[in-house]
């Protein structure tokens, strides 16, 4: 699978056309060793990574954390990361349980939270916890000041930019632990092979990886590093979101 791999960007090198990647980790909080790890690896491999941070658990010690650190951004992880959907349905922070204005004034007040704390590294983008939002939240939230949105899977319809993940580390559903590999070159291969508008999207959680998580991102940055057929972006990478619809 790693030949196939290599000889997919070998072809968008002699195409012209280098395949775009992106990172974003969810639920952080404070300064933890998987974070240390994690920013390790963005360091070394010069890869940027958006943090998906929560704001009304985290606080200053993060913030002094990531101080200085260029190729880190955090966005906002809705407000809480407080499910309120029924046992019956799938987890929502952001869904159509509650009033609009309830969820829309909690977002801006993570909005601004983070802002203040995390100055040039904040970025207006909000990341849905579970990726999961109703599309009535989605409507306001250009009128707070967020300027993109990020879930999972294909983009659709918004009246703001959309910069979405594509590939889960983590299989949540099976042995919680990270996919093997081989299917997660597989699926980045799909993404490659049928390119999404904008940049592939991958996404991590740092706070749960074991061993074969942290494995495949050493790999797969040291497989993309200096490639000419691809290239690492950030989220406000004007080449990230997928085209406004």
């Amino acid at each position: 699978m790693i030949s196939a791999f290599l000889r997919a960007l070998d072809a968008r090198a002699r195409a012209r056309r280098p395949a775009l990647f992106w990172w974003r980790d969810d639920d952080c909080v404070d300064p933890s060793g998987p974070l240390d790890r994690l920013l390790h690896l963005s360091e070394t491999h010069a890869v940027p990574v958006t943090l998906a941070v929560i704001p009304a658990t985290t606080g200053p010690a993060l913030a002094e954390r990531l101080k200085g650190l260029d190729r880190v951004s955090v966005a906002v992880h809705g407000w809480s990361h407080q499910n309120h959907a029924p046992a019956r349905e799938k987890k929502q922070e952001l869904g159509a349980h509650r009033p609009v204005d309830v969820i829309l004034d909690e977002l801006s007040r993570g909005y601004t939270a983070l802002r203040a704390l995390h100055g040039a590294s904040f970025v207006p983008v909000l990341v849905p916890p579970w990726n999961r939002i109703a599309p009535a939240v989605v409507e306001g939230l250009a009128g707070i000041g967020f300027e993109a949105v990020s879930t999972f899977g294909l983009a659709r319809p918004a009246p703001l930019s959309v910069v979405n993940t594509h590939v889960d580390l983590m299989d949540w559903h099976g042995t919680r632990g990270g996919h093997p590999t081989e299917m997660l070159l597989q699926t980045i291969l799909g993404a490659i092979a049928q390119p999404q508008p904008g940049a592939i999207g991958i996404l991590s959680h740092h706070l749960v990886h074991d061993a074969q998580a942290w494995s495949f991102l050493e790999e797969i940055f040291d497989l993309t590093r200096g490639h000419p057929g691809c290239r690492w972006v950030s989220v406000t990478d004007p080449q990230s979101a997928a085209p406004r619809i």
